[in-house]
């Protein structure tokens, strides 16, 4: 979601200096990727899916919590009639068991490589090339030289609904165009 922000404000930036140079004549439209993304079943179906992924990734970092728990407090009670080498093994064993923990983190959910961020970028490519397809073809369609998004950081201080081609994206989305 960051990086279609991302992708906006860059675009925002660039149609800002080259209207500056344009005259005064250049349409403008806008959308709301916040409602599109809200209400198009394929992004709906991409989130849903990436959810997923996180549940069962956090049910095993809680699974991996629990017993990196159980071991230390195992070790708590019995450390007191435990020789050395038995306590620097159960101690190797905690240690061991809280960087399993970590790098499973780490691995699933570390920027920018991690298992979240790969699977979302799989998921939601698709997703915004329909989108991005369908504002381009509706912007020529409507001849707009520019389509804004309203959504997240791009400040639109003032946007006329005339020019709002969100539910129009979103209509050609749906029927699949």
């Amino acid at each position: 979601m960051k990086r279609i922000i991302l992708f906006f404000m860059i675009v925002f930036v660039a149609i800002t200096s080259i209207q500056a140079q344009q005259p005064a004549f250049a349409k403008v439209g806008y959308v709301d990727s916040e409602i599109i993304l809200a209400q198009f079943s394929e992004a709906i179906k991409a989130r849903s899916d990436l959810e997923g992924f996180v549940a069962r990734w956090r049910t095993q970092a809680d699974s991996l919590q629990t017993d990196l728990q159980t071991s230390y407090a195992d070790y708590q009670k019995q450390a007191a009639t435990m020789t050395q080498e038995k306590q620097r093994e159960a101690q190797q064993s905690i240690l061991e068991k809280e960087q399993r923990l970590q790098q499973f983190r780490e691995q699933k959910f570390g920027q920018p490589n991690g298992e979240y961020f790969v699977k979302q970028e799989q998921l939601m490519a698709p997703v915004k090339q329909k989108i991005f397809s369908s504002i381009e073809e509706i912007a020529k369609e409507e001849g707009m030289h520019y389509v804004l998004d309203k959504a997240g950081e791009v400040v639109v201080l003032y946007a006329d609904s005339q020019f709002d081609v969100t539910f129009k994206v979103l209509d050609r989305l749906k029927r699949g165009k």
